[in-house]
């Protein structure tokens, strides 16, 4: 039997920053990956997925090169050479993972508690006082009639060839990204919602503004229906308002959500887990002594920044897990930091709200991406800011500024008299400031 300091199960996001911070701290750290170094992020979710994006973007750049004193004549998307880019820069960075990770003995294989100190791989057993479980999470599937005819995102992310028409079950984060990616390229996309709007946990108004942004360029969007069954052919079975309906597709995309991996053994040797997943305490910590799970396995936040914060808290390192913002790639990119607006008014928060639009930003204007604005919520009696909400130009990048802000608790009088360069998008930001504080 092998024994280490610690024994870290993953080598998605989490796993990574925690083997990182081990090694620094001189720590002997065996690390078991059951699939390809860097997890899901790196090889099936947030880099393939960007990569794809910025193929689509460009994609659209270029269907409107006139605007800006081009003339292109025959140009095709292409879009088995974006998956042949975007399996590039994966296993770039996947090598890249690999040289940073070095130090550590890294084991191949599927990880099965034996004891609370003990995992076997294979024949082989390891032991360490410190077990990380950072297993991840795993596309989910409705329990419904026909699931099985249904790729999830992995096999889309995959595909070279694209089908005409697509159904996509579910709006939320992948299944908006996915649909932009896919109408760029050229496919008929429809999207079921479940829930009344889509990108249910983001602001309703922005998530309202998206819809009809992709409404504009030929996504189909239902909301408030429920799919009840996929029969062969692919013909889409839904409900909504009481009305049963269906749609011809050529392919189906099931895109619910994720769901965690929980190792095997873990449950037998005692530790508890839920629908949600592992339970953690806020130092996460499961209920049995020496054993943590991080990132999506714990299901608290499933968010790749959230598992590498959630590994430096238990490396030692003091982090504000109360400001996390999220982001989503369509086009536009959409972004979030803190409460939303119903959320405020649920909890009878006293509060005041502003907004600036993009199209009366200068560098937006010369981008000819106009589309979109920037929400903020404060607390009209502490002046504190209680959310940011963004859709537009950079949304990702732009609300960092506000994490900032609510992180250090800046108050919005104070952020109001920091100098923007310009011209920039994050004017837009300053304007939706200074009209909150007027």
């Amino acid at each position: 039997m092998k024994q280490a300091d610690i024994i870290i199960i993953g080598s998605g996001p989490g796993g990574m920053e925690m083997c990182s911070c081990a090694l620094s701290q001189g720590k002997n750290v065996i690390l078991i990956e059951n699939d390809k170094m860097g997890g899901t992020c790196l090889n099936k979710g947030c880099i393939p997925t960007k990569a794809l994006c910025k193929s689509a973007e460009v994609v659209e750049i270029v269907k409107n090169a006139h605007k800006y004193g081009i003339t292109l004549e025959n140009v095709v998307p292409d879009f088995a050479s974006a998956v042949e880019r975007k399996d590039s820069i994966v296993s770039q960075m996947r090598k890249n993972v690999e040289i940073m990770l070095s130090k550590a003995t890294v084991i191949n294989g599927e990880a099965v508690f034996v004891d609370a100190s003990t995992v076997q791989v294979g024949e082989e057993q390891f032991s360490a006082p410190v077990i990380i479980v950072a297993t991840g999470s795993k596309p989910a599937m409705l329990p419904i009639e026909g699931a099985e005819l249904c790729v999830d995102s992995t096999f889309v992310l995959d595909s070279k060839v694209l089908p005409e028409r697509i159904c996509i079950v579910g709006g939320g984060v992948i299944g908006m990204e996915l649909a932009c990616i896919l109408n760029a390229y050229g496919v008929d996309v429809t999207v079921v919602e479940f829930c009344s709007e889509i990108l249910p946990n983001f602001d309703k108004e922005v998530a309202k503004r998206l819809r009809s942004m992709l409404n504009r360029k030929g996504v189909k969007i239902l909301v408030s229906a429920a799919v009840t069954s996929v029969k062969q052919g692919f013909v889409v079975n839904y409900t909504t308002k009481g009305k049963e309906m269906s749609l011809d597709t050529d392919m189906v995309l099931m895109a619910v959500g994720r769901k965690p991996v929980i190792p095997k053994g873990l449950e037998e040797v005692g530790v508890k887990t839920s629908r949600k997943g592992i339970e953690v305490d806020t130092n996460y910590a499961t209920n049995i002594p020496g054993i943590y799970a991080i990132g999506d396995c714990n299901g608290e936040m499933m968010l790749a920044h959230v598992a590498e914060a959630q590994a430096r808290v238990i490396s030692g390192e003091a982090v504000n897990m109360n400001v996390v913002p999220a982001d989503v790639f369509t086009d536009p990119e959409c972004a979030m930091v803190g409460l939303t607006q119903e959320q405020c008014v649920e909890k009878q928060l006293p509060i005041k709200i502003s907004k600036s639009l993009f199209r009366a930003n200068g560098k937006a204007n010369a981008m000819d991406n106009t589309d979109g604005f920037v929400k903020i919520i404060v607390n009209s009696e502490t002046q504190q800011i209680l959310g940011c909400h963004i859709i537009g130009p950079h949304a990702s990048d732009l609300i960092q500024e506000i994490a900032n802000a609510m992180a250090t608790d800046t108050k919005v009088s104070e952020l109001a008299t920091v100098i923007h360069a310009h011209p920039t998008l994050s004017e837009t930001v300053l304007a939706a400031i200074k009209s909150v504080v007027e």
